[in-house]
């Protein structure tokens, strides 16, 4: 075997970068240290004038998150990656002798996080970057939900009528450790999808409804550049259209228009709307037992166009990070799909950036 010279580490980062290294392009367009006045401020970590070894940089703790994130790791997974990957190490600027964080530790900074409701403020964060750098919400805004799957729970009858009544069931008070791995903020829902070509080459009169358990995450984007700038996290059940008026509505926008779909169409959301200075340019809904009018599928084919586009959103986050709820709680839920907006939010600004050095 060849004996490892002074300058591999050097040639291999370099072959890496030519690869084009995302962790690189990230270190290099995001300002990672802007995060640390939230962090240290979420974390109140002691002077360390009491002894005791020094918490990890809280930086570098959020950038493991990040990477964590991007690759949809489990927290023992993650702590193999960052030991093992010289692109997250110099990601991370630890080398090879250094100390690294462990899954436990990784584990209890996000806990941290969120018992501090950090992450809200650390999506502002980079949103306020954003908006520096020019990316301005423009043009309206579009709204929309996707359902995200979460372990699925095996409870009796019981038990799923106490949760559903916001109760703790009586067999789960005496039992703690049983107690926390249940979640009782997920909900089962059913996904409608469109059925398929049969092998006959006929098609089922009706779409499939299929049984989902899990979260729903909520985005506004904006028309202009695609980025979130809102968001909330329910429960699967939860429904879409009430959630308009929970503060998912962007007032920062310079245009006025609001796209969604017929979840979103509701007398009581349109009122809201023409309150607040908006303009629905929601989809409307099929009349009970008639025809859809022409003019209305003209119409709602027209918004389509443009509605669609958060749909990219959503595949994004499926596709290249895999977005799956690993945690037991809506609280930590919110966490992890917090994170993994920032992240998209992220990603869209190296996409953007990278398209403008090239024109």
């Amino acid at each position: 075997m060849k004996q490892s010279g002074f300058f591999d580490v050097e040639e291999r980062l370099a072959r890496l970068s030519g690869l084009g290294d995302q962790l690189e392009a990230f270190s290099r367009t995001v300002n990672f240290e802007a995060f640390r006045p939230d962090l240290d401020t979420a974390l109140a970590y002691a002077d360390g004038s009491k002894g005791g070894r020094p918490p990890f940089d809280p930086v570098l703790m959020f950038k493991i998150l990040v990477i964590q994130t991007l690759n949809n790791l489990s927290d023992e997974r993650t702590e193999y990656l960052i030991n093992g990957c010289l692109s997250c190490m110099c990601f991370l600027g630890l080398g090879l002798s250094e100390r690294m964080p462990d899954a436990r530790t990784a584990w209890l900074f996000r806990e941290r996080l969120t018992q501090a409701g950090a992450i809200d403020h650390l999506f502002d964060r980079f949103d306020a970057i954003l908006r520096n750098a020019g990316y301005l919400p423009m043009s309206g805004q579009i709204l929309d939900a996707t359902l995200v799957a979460a372990p699925k729970q095996r409870n009796t009858n019981a038990e799923k009528a106490d949760l559903r009544a916001g109760r703790i069931p009586e067999d789960w008070q005496d039992k703690p450790a049983k107690l926390s791995h249940k979640d009782r903020h997920a909900r089962w829902t059913l996904k409608f999808t469109k059925a398929k070509r049969q092998d006959d080459g006929t098609i089922p009169s009706s779409d499939l409804a299929i049984p989902f358990f899990g979260y729903k995450s909520h985005v506004s984007i904006d028309r202009k550049f695609r980025f979130i700038r809102k968001w909330k996290t329910m429960d699967a059940a939860a429904n879409d259209g009430t959630r308009l008026r929970e503060g998912l509505l962007d007032k920062t926008n310079t245009a006025s228009g609001v796209w969604a779909d017929t979840a979103y169409r509701s007398k009581a959301n349109e009122d809201f709307m023409e309150k607040q200075g908006f303009v629905s340019k929601v989809h409307r809904k099929k009349p009970h037992l008639k025809p859809m009018p022409r003019h209305i599928q003209r119409s709602n084919a027209g918004k389509s166009v443009i509605r669609s586009r958060v749909e990219h959103v959503f595949a994004d986050q499926k596709s290249q990070t895999g977005l799956f709820i690993r945690t037991v709680g809506i609280t930590q839920s919110t966490t992890r799909i917090g994170l993994a907006n920032t992240v998209y939010n992220m990603r869209r600004f190296l996409f953007l950036e990278r398209i403008n050095a090239a024109a």
